[in-house]
């Protein structure tokens, strides 16, 4: 009770009533009291509708050192927008977009809970701390038969003192390799990782995946890799792994799901427009 009192008292005082009055507060609060129900439930609705542009963890930062940034510029040098109009473009490559967030299955082809989907991150993209752990760009060659990675290892990937931890160049691979495999073909998940350790890398330093294609055996898909120093004359790792495609099948309750989402999703954007109208008549 007394706090609805006090409410009222405040409200009293936005629209000053009393000779106390702050114009300062009235014009604050005068912005509140007027507020509608449907503008309150625009504020809160606009961001989930349309949310920010999400980031693209393969664009330059303030993290990257000499040799990354010199590899960046040159393989996107040899990009298509790049060499446009040349009469020899020679090896055009692509750079690949990435960001934290994919669409998440379960076994089946059924949907992840939706808890768990709002907070998936993408294992290598999960830390937003520029330059603390994977730092890396792909770029794929125009036939896809090549990818190279530029990556820079974070301080956060240590593993034997003062170097990178095997399992994170083995997720790097791993990345790597099906990435090259998915731009081949329909997604793909990993069977077999074969890795091979020759010299450690140390933190902090820049090195370069190559992912190679070898051979496609049916729904299998061969590739080979290596990580090497940025002038390739030290050889760090080498893998060799197979991808199977993968095929998701969608059941007919599944079907129902996603009919019924858009349904709400039309329904929302009809009660969107029409409490936009209802603003702009005022």
């Amino acid at each position: 009770m007394a706090r609805s009192v006090g409410r009222i008292f405040s409200g009293f005082r936005c629209f000053g009533s009393l000779p106390f009055g702050n114009p300062l507060l009235k014009t604050q609060c005068s912005g509140v009291l007027f507020r509608t129900t449907s503008e309150r439930t625009l504020v809160h609705v606009l961001p989930k509708i349309f949310p920010r542009k999400p980031r693209d963890f393969s664009l330059p930062n303030s993290s990257w050192g000499k040799e990354m940034m010199e590899l960046y510029n040159h393989y996107n040098r040899l990009s298509k927008e790049a060499t446009e109009g040349q009469e020899d473009h020679g090896e055009e490559w692509t750079r690949l977009p990435s960001y934290n967030r994919t669409l998440k299955y379960a076994t089946g082809g059924a949907y992840l809970s939706k808890i768990i989907q709002s907070k998936a991150r993408l294992f290598t993209r999960n830390i937003r701390d520029p330059g603390a752990a994977f730092e890396y760009v792909l770029f794929f060659r125009q036939d896809k038969l090549k990818c190279v990675c530029i990556f820079q290892a974070g301080h956060l990937l240590e593993g034997p003192p003062g170097h990178v931890h095997g399992g994170a160049i083995a997720t790097m691979i791993d990345t790597v390799t099906g990435t090259h495999a998915s731009l081949l073909s329909a997604p793909v998940m990993t069977a077999n990782l074969n890795v091979n350790y020759r010299s450690p890398i140390p933190l902090g330093s820049t090195v370069l995946i190559e992912s190679i294609l070898d051979k496609e055996d049916g729904r299998k898909m061969y590739i080979s890799c290596r990580v090497t120093s940025t002038d390739g004359s030290k050889l760090h790792t080498e893998a060799t792994g197979n991808c199977p495609q993968c095929h998701f099948h969608f059941c007919h309750a599944t079907l129902c799901i996603v009919t019924l989402l858009l349904l709400l999703f039309l329904h929302a954007a009809l009660f969107l427009s029409i409490s936009v109208s209802n603003l702009l008549r005022r």
